[in-house]
């Protein structure tokens, strides 16, 4: 295998990582998406609670009502803050995501620039030995002509 077809095949695995890299970072932000539907379902049924309980309030409860609606908004409140954590971890998780992605095609970036570089550099040395191959033809079409011309002369 050569040294460019090595480089390319590196540059696709450094192709395919970046894009498993984007379709980790594009599944956690759906995750994402879906646990903060859930916080704001959460939020909505706690305010409705709420403003029922302000509505049945204002006619006057009993004790146990009274115990048994602050036991109930505890338990909602307990939810919202257990999926604040949730919310919390899918951004650091998001976060990391995003930086492993910045840093594959961080990577991806770097290998294509010096695989352009290994290319050109592969152009300019033929390039010369192309150049080589004109200039040594050139002398010698030049020496035969000049020793066919002394050859001609008496």
């Amino acid at each position: 295998m050569t040294t460019l077809q090595t480089l390319h095949k590196v540059v696709e695995l450094a192709e395919k990582r970046r894009d498993e890299a984007l379709g980790a970072l594009a599944q956690m932000q759906r995750e994402m998406q879906v646990a903060q539907d859930q916080m704001n379902q959460l939020e909505a049924y706690a305010q409705e609670s709420q403003s029922r309980w302000a509505a049945r309030s204002s006619v006057g409860v009993d004790t146990a009502l009274l115990m048994h609606h602050r036991q109930f908004m505890a338990k909602i409140d307990h939810a919202i803050a257990f999926q604040r954590g949730v919310l919390s971890e899918r951004q650091t998780m998001i976060d990391r995501a995003q930086d492993q992605v910045h840093a594959a095609e961080r990577d991806l970036a770097g290998l294509r620039k010096f695989t352009e570089r290994k290319l050109q550099a592969l152009q300019h040395k033929a390039q010369r030995q192309d150049q080589k191959r004109t200039d040594e033809m050139a002398l010698n079409i030049h020496l035969r002509q000049a020793l066919a011309r002394n050859q001609a002369q008496p």
